[in-house]
C-alpha cells in the first residue's frame, strides 16, 4: 500500500470545546501530572536508597514507577497544553511518535505487572524455590524481556498505522493519537487493519489479564491453608497489585478488545490508564504496605540522606 502524505498535521478535538470545562480540566490534570511525578519519584528514590531494592517485588515496583512516568508523559503534557490552546494541532510526525512511544511504555507496563504477579505466585505457592527462581539475574532478564516485548508490540502496531494513506479529513476525536481514531481518517478500507489491531493490542491485554487472574486464583487457593497472620500479609501485598491490575486493565480491555470502532466514552476510559492509574499507583502500593512505609521514613526522615550521605 502506497503511503500518502496529503496530511501534514492533525486536529485533536480533545475532551471538550467548552472554555470553562477546559480551564477546569487544565487545573485538574496539571495537579494529577505533578502528583504522578512526585509520587512515582518518591517510590523510586525510596526503593533504590533502601534495602527493598534487594527484594524482587520492590525491584519490579521500581521499574513500574519508571514506566508509569514514561507512559503518562507521552500523553499528559500535550493534553495539558492543549487545554489552554484555541486550536489543538499535532504534526503527522509527532502524532506517529506519540503513538509509537505510548504503546512501547504501555506494553512494558502490562508486562511488568505480569512479572510482579509471577513474583507473588512464586513467593506464595513455591516459597522453597523462591530464592533460586527469583534471583537478581532472573529479575534482570524479566525486565529486559518486558522492554523487548513492549518494543515488539509497538513496532507491530506502528507498522499497521504508519503505512496507511492519510488523505483527509484530519480531525481526531480524541486527546491523543491512537490506533482506533486514526484509521477513520484513512481514504481506503481499514477492515483488515482493524482486525490486526485487535489481534495485537486487544489479545495482548486479554491474554495477560487472564494469566494475571489465573495466578491470583492459584494464590488464593494456596493461602487458604496459611495461618491467619501469614494469610493477612499475603493478601495485603496481593490486593495492592490486584487493585492496580483492575484499574489499568479494565479500561484497556474495554477499548482495545472490541472491533475497531470509537465511542465518545472512550476518552473517559483512556483517562484511567493514561493518568488516573499512574497517579494512584504510589498510593496503592504505599498505604497498605508496612515495608514501603518503613522505607519512606528511613530514607526521607534521616538527616544523612538529606545532606547527601547514603545510609542503609
Amino acid at each position: 500500500m502506497e503511503n500518502t502524505h496529503n496530511i501534514t498535521e492533525f486536529i485533536l478535538l480533545g475532551l471538550s470545546q467548552n472554555k470553562k470545562i477546559k480551564n477546569l480540566c487544565f487545573l485538574l490534570f496539571l495537579f494529577c501530572y505533578i502528583a504522578i511525578w512526585m509520587g512515582n519519584t518518591l517510590i523510586m528514590i525510596s526503593i533504590t536508597h533502601s534495602q527493598l531494592m534487594d527484594q524482587p517485588m520492590y525491584f519490579f515496583l521500581n521499574y513500574l514507577a519508571l514506566s508509569d512516568l514514561c507512559y503518562t508523559s507521552t500523553v499528559t503534557p500535550k493534553l495539558i497544553t492543549d487545554l489552554l490552546a484555541e486550536r489543538n494541532k499535532i504534526s503527522y510526525n509527532n502524532c506517529m511518535t506519540q503513538l509509537f512511544t505510548m504503546h512501547i511504555f504501555g506494553g512494558i507496563e502490562i508486562l511488568i505487572l505480569t512479572a510482579m504477579a509471577y513474583d507473588r505466585y512464586v513467593a506464595i505457592c513455591k516459597p522453597l524455590h523462591y530464592t533460586s527462581l527469583m534471583s537478581r539475574q532472573r529479575c534482570n532478564a524479566l525486565v529486559t524481556a518486558c522492554c523487548a516485548g513492549g518494543l515488539l508490540h509497538s513496532l507491530v502496531q506502528g507498522l499497521l498505522i504508519f503505512n496507511l494513506p492519510f488523505c483527509g479529513p484530519n480531525k481526531i476525536d480524541h486527546y491523543f493519537c491512537d490506533v482506533y481514531p486514526l484509521p477513520k481518517l484513512v481514504c481506503t478500507d481499514t477492515h483488515t487493519v482493524g482486525i490486526l489491531v485487535v489481534a495485537n493490542s486487544g489479545m495482548m491485554g486479554l491474554v495477560t489479564f487472564v494469566v494475571l487472574m489465573l495466578s491470583y486464583f492459584l494464590i488464593l487457593c494456596t493461602i487458604r491453608a496459611y495461618p491467619t497472620e501469614s494469610r493477612s500479609k499475603a493478601l495485603s501485598t496481593c490486593s495492592s497489585h490486584l487493585t492496580v491490575v483492575v484499574l489499568f486493565f479494565v479500561p484497556v480491555l474495554f477499548i482495545y478488545i472490541r472491533p475497531a470502532t470509537t465511542f465518545p466514552v472512550d476518552k473517559v476510559f483512556a483517562l484511567f490508564y493514561t493518568i488516573i492509574t499512574p497517579m494512584f499507583n504510589p498510593l496503592i502500593y504505599t498505604l497498605r504496605n508496612m515495608e514501603m512505609k518503613k522505607a519512606l521514613r528511613k530514607v526521607w526522615c534521616q538527616k544523612p540522606f538529606l545532606t547527601g550521605k547514603h545510609v542503609i
